[in-house]
């Protein structure tokens, strides 16, 4: 009876904030302001806030990012859970700026990488934002990878790579599959658990043991669920493409067969996708990109493009390349070989020598490239001319060698161009990790960009934006290749910074009327990496500097691409190894033909926001795959070299220590604790780590020596000790 007669009062208190926000004249309240508005006595406050707090998980009320009560507009927040090993977690919201935290007694149950609906909670003011699952809408993983172990003679547990995943598994004896201590598995979900109680799984596969050549790659490949092998169906198709270009292929294209044209690759690339020819007629440059016409042979909705699509992009790890198209297709007939007729789509530029593009021409065509060229080659033949004299393999490229001087030339006009409109370059080393037969990395080297580099980047982007161009002002559906200008607080954080040093970044607001760094124009951040170009503090303030900007994605809408400073940008230029490139082409190709009409159209507008939205969702999981495996070899490299001493600087700092990377892109943590010398701390503000008695400090970019003092490729982590 006291149980249904609290019910009912709780109700009846519900009602009345519920009538309370729902009347005209009410002004949002924070919670304080409410309990003196409605005369709720001191020891009755947590009783106010217990009703609050379920007017919000039922979808009643809302708060502001204030934390004053509102009416809710009926929905609650949809979104992913990304969970922490320690039992909290956070939920993820397209188009909100900071996640929502959910404290570990709020998760509802929510495992990693569930869809869940939440309910704001009222939170602390100037922390982050309080929620609470109220309704998991989605499982997001159904597998985990992890290592079993047999913990008796009845069952076993599979303790799980992702370090997210804040409990084991739990795996009966008879759903085992036989696996014993030490083998990596691929466990299913069967029960998602409790808070009590451990989620339960059975193994279906064994990937091997833990020291197996091979097994490491294949364990993360696993856990991202990234695709390996293609159905029998789908190579059965590749089987019918044709290899060679026909007649009918050639049927009302543009013939560029007679063009000088090349391609220019890495020496190890297998799917050449690109190739681009350059003239220059005495007063302007004639500049061809030309795309191998992939969508010739990868019809819409066939089951080779369904897979494509669900692929994303190709996935390239250490050891191996995960394809988005089978390679009989990409290394075959979709590949522009030397010497063999190909299908394109060629974007056809008159560049003025200024970089100004002054006409162009978008079309389907027949090609045949001249020669197969590598980065290395064409470095060399511009940067040493006595090489084509001295060295017989030189010479078969003489004939060629005016129109690599004239893309050189032209790279040059384009990148001026592109600078003195603003595009910022963050020139941060990527590396290349070569192992031996048996997956053990013996090198790890930066990869390095060079004037061949340059060239083909150059002549990239200028189609892509070209393309992008044409087809927003022909108001048609499309995929763009979009990068938002980075978020306000970040940038002021930047501001407040670089102050400390004597520099300075104007603002704007979106009305383009100065005002307290709500918005900044690319061309400022270019000018700030220009005025710390060889200064100390340059590496860290551009690192800072790369951290407050957004990451690009797809989208329909062509809001532009900061990084870039330009208003329209699309990906052209790579349809073999990514999805929304092939999709363009087939939106270009109906176009040029006239096939466009209402009924495509509106085709096209139903379906492209969930290919550019899936597009940006694989292209995602393939980065952090590929940094994932990169990680691991450069641990797994580290372990043979404790106690080694490199000389590196400070990538990062944090309050539990400083990150140093060698000039081998290795980064390795050294912790707070360990740093000699002083007791240290962590200043935000200044973003250094300072001595208390000392005043030494530690601050990005810092050159340091460290000596290496373990590494674990299990973990994927690599720490070091301060070498005095």
């Amino acid at each position: 009876m006291e149980k249904r007669e609290s019910s009912k009062s709780q109700e009846a208190r519900k009602k009345v904030i519920c009538d309370l926000v729902r009347d005209p004249i009410y002004v949002p309240m924070k919670e304080k302001e409410l309990a003196m508005f409605l005369q709720v006595a001191k020891e009755d406050r947590e009783e106010l806030r217990a009703v609050l707090r379920e007017l919000l998980a039922e979808g009643k009320l809302m708060l502001t990012g204030g934390g004053k009560y509102v009416k809710s507009n009926g929905r609650l927040l949809t979104g992913t859970f990304v969970s922490n090993a320690k039992g909290f977690g956070f939920v993820e919201i397209e188009g909100r700026e900071e996640d929502l935290y959910i404290p570990e007694e709020q998760t509802g149950g929510a495992f990693h990488k569930d869809t869940v609906e939440v309910a704001l909670l009222p939170g602390n003011e100037g922390r982050r934002q309080e929620a609470k699952v109220v309704r998991i809408i989605a499982r997001g993983m159904t597998q985990v990878v992890g290592t079993y172990d047999r913990a008796g003679d009845h069952y076993g547990f599979v303790v799980p790579d992702n370090a997210r995943l804040p409990q084991d598994i739990f795996v009966p004896k008879e759903r085992s599959k036989g696996a014993v201590s030490g083998h990596k598995v691929v466990v299913e979900i069967t029960d998602y658990g409790t808070d009590r109680k451990s989620p339960e799984g059975k193994v279906v596969e064994i990937l091997g043991h833990v020291g197996d050549p091979g097994v490491d790659i294949m364990s993360i490949v696993r856990n991202y669920e990234l695709p390996m092998e293609f159905s029998v169906k789908i190579m059965n198709q590749v089987e019918r493409v044709p290899q060679e270009v026909s007649e009918a292929d050639r049927a009302g294209r543009r013939d560029l067969r007679e063009l000088d044209m090349v391609t220019i690759d890495g020496e190890d690339a297998r799917d050449l996708d690109d190739a681009v020819s350059v003239s220059f007629d005495g007063e302007r440059y004639h500049l061809g990109v030309h795309i191998a016409d992939v969508t010739n042979y990868v019809q819409e909705n066939s089951a080779l493009d369904r897979e494509a699509l669900n692929r994303g992009t190709s996935v390239y790890l250490v050891d191996r390349v995960i394809p988005m198209l089978p390679h009989a297709l990409s290394n075959g007939i979709c590949s522009l070989n030397a010497g063999v007729d190909r299908l394109a789509l060629s974007c056809l530029m008159t560049v003025e020598p200024t970089g100004e593009i002054l006409d162009y021409e978008i079309c389907e065509s027949v090609i045949r490239v001249n020669k197969r060229m590598s980065y290395t080659v064409v470095k060399r033949l511009l940067e040493e001319d006595s090489l084509t004299e001295k060295e017989e393999e030189y010479r078969q490229y003489a004939a060629l060698l005016p129109m690599f001087r004239q893309m050189e030339k032209l790279a040059e006009i384009l990148r001026e161009k592109r600078r003195k409109r603003g595009s910022v370059d963050f020139d941060f080393p990527e590396c290349k990790i070569i192992l031996d037969q048996e997956g053990h990395p013996v090198e790890i080297k930066p990869y390095e960009r060079n004037v061949a580099t340059d060239i083909i980047e150059d002549f990239m982007l200028a189609a892509n934006e070209t393309v992008a161009q044409h087809f927003y002002w022909m108001e048609l559906p499309f995929v763009y290749r979009i990068h938002d200008v980075p978020d306000g607080e970040r940038i002021r954080k930047l501001a407040a910074f670089i102050n400390n040093f004597g520099y300075y970044m104007k603002a704007v607001g979106r009305t383009g009327q100065k005002t307290s760094n709500e918005e900044v124009h690319p061309k400022e951040i270019q000018k700030l990496l220009a005025k710390i170009a060889g200064t100390p503090e340059e590496p860290m303030i551009s690192r800072l500097a790369l951290r407050s900007m957004r990451q690009a994605k797809y989208s329909v809408e062509c809001t532009g691409h900061f990084g870039l400073a330009c208003p329209y940008y699309c990906h052209f230029t790579s349809p073999i190894r990514r999805y929304p490139d092939l999709q363009i082409h087939r939106i270009i190709k109906e176009q040029l033909r006239g096939r466009l009409g209402e009924e495509r159209i509106a085709h096209y507008r139903e379906l492209l926001p969930e290919v550019a939205k899936h597009a940006s969702e694989t292209e995602r999981r393939a980065d952090e795959a590929e940094r994932e495996t990169d990680k691991l070899k450069k641990a797994e490299y580290m372990e043979e070299r404790l106690g080694e001493i490199y000389e590196g600087v400070v990538s990062g700092i944090t309050a539990w220590g400083i990150y140093v990377e060698l000039p081998n892109t290795v980064e390795g943590l050294v912790h707070v604790s360990r740093l000699p010398g002083d007791y240290f701390y962590y200043n935000e503000s200044k973003c250094e780590m300072i001595g208390e008695a000392t005043g030494r400090s530690y601050r990005l970019g810092m050159p340091v020596k460290v000596s290496v003092r373990a590494a674990d490729r299990f973990s994927r982590t690599v720490d070091f000790d301060v070498a005095e």
